[in-house]
């Protein structure tokens, strides 16, 4: 290949830059940074490819495009690329919700232009280049999305590029995709933002100093709470639909324990705790994470 244009560099941006560089996987990256600040560090950092200061500079130069902003800002970047973009440019992003991305896609792309959407399962709640790691993407499930007008040479190259990156490649709708990642990924992060609400909440209302006190599971749940705000508002919004069908689903589980603990219901309490165990398991041995006590902590 011969040039990589990468558009955002914070965590997964800067994280895709540092892996190619040291996988060779392009001759020249150009990056498009809006943010000073994250200019600023990329440059003290001293991380590899070259800065443009417009878009124009970057797709011209350029076969493959990668978007790592927040999907909010898809429409304004397609709207400023289509003078520039070619049926010779690959372009994907690694937003973490397709459907509502691919009807913008869709409506604003010019004609007879490709983009197949990428999604590689990894990140942190942290943001930023200076937070990047090369090995990041490394034996992660990357989700390509793959639908009956998708460009298949286009595909292939792009399987082929995640595979390089060091990630597993999987293929799905975006149908399909919003469905898994609801409750795998986008519940998951408002059930924490809600429960550290909540702790803040009853801190307020009861006047105790409640947060020093964090035991380990406000303390984990604080940590994904910690997740860039605009990348979640963008997924939540984005994913509306089957967000609301993911929390009606956990507000019925949640109204069974409920009931269980009021009732003192031992049988049906134990049953559902000894049976949600058994997840834990299978992500451990499907080498989703690692099985020792705590996370690794030491």
């Amino acid at each position: 290949m011969k040039n990589i244009f990468i558009i955002g560099c914070g965590l997964l941006g800067s994280s895709l830059l540092r892996r190619i560089k040291k996988k060779k996987i392009a001759k020249k990256i150009y990056i498009y940074e809006k943010s000073k600040s994250n200019i600023s560090k990329i440059k003290k950092l001293k991380l590899p490819g070259t800065i443009v200061n417009k878009l124009q500079d970057g797709v011209v130069k350029s076969d493959l495009i990668i978007l790592c902003t927040p999907m909010s800002e898809y429409k304004n970047l397609i709207l400023k690329m289509n003078k520039f973009l070619s049926p010779k440019n690959i372009i994907t992003d690694v937003g973490s919700s397709k459907l509502e991305t691919s009807k913008i896609i869709k409506k604003f792309l010019k004609k007879g232009i490709f983009w197949i959407s990428s999604h590689p399962i990894t990140g942190s709640e942290v943001s930023g280049p200076e937070y990047g790691k090369q090995d990041l993407f490394k034996n992660k499930w990357c989700v390509l999305i793959k639908e009956k007008k998708t460009n298949k040479k286009h595909f292939i190259f792009l399987n082929k590029f995640w595979k390089k990156i060091g990630s597993k490649v999987v293929s799905m709708t975006a149908v399909k995709h919003d469905k898994i990642f609801s409750i795998t990924s986008h519940l998951p992060h408002l059930i924490a933002y809600n429960l550290v609400k909540s702790a803040q909440d009853f801190e307020k209302k009861q006047n105790f100093d409640l947060i020093k006190f964090s035991a380990g599971g406000l303390r984990d749940f604080s940590r994904i709470a910690a997740s860039n705000e605009i990348m979640w508002r963008d997924i939540f919004f984005n994913n509306s639909q089957n967000m609301r069908v993911a929390i009606d689903l956990f507000i019925k589980n949640l109204n069974s324990f409920k009931n269980d603990i009021h009732s003192k219901n031992n049988r049906s309490i134990l049953k559902k705790l000894v049976q949600t165990k058994k997840v834990r398991t299978k992500i451990v041995k499907l080498k989703q994470d690692i099985d020792k006590p705590d996370f690794g902590r030491v």
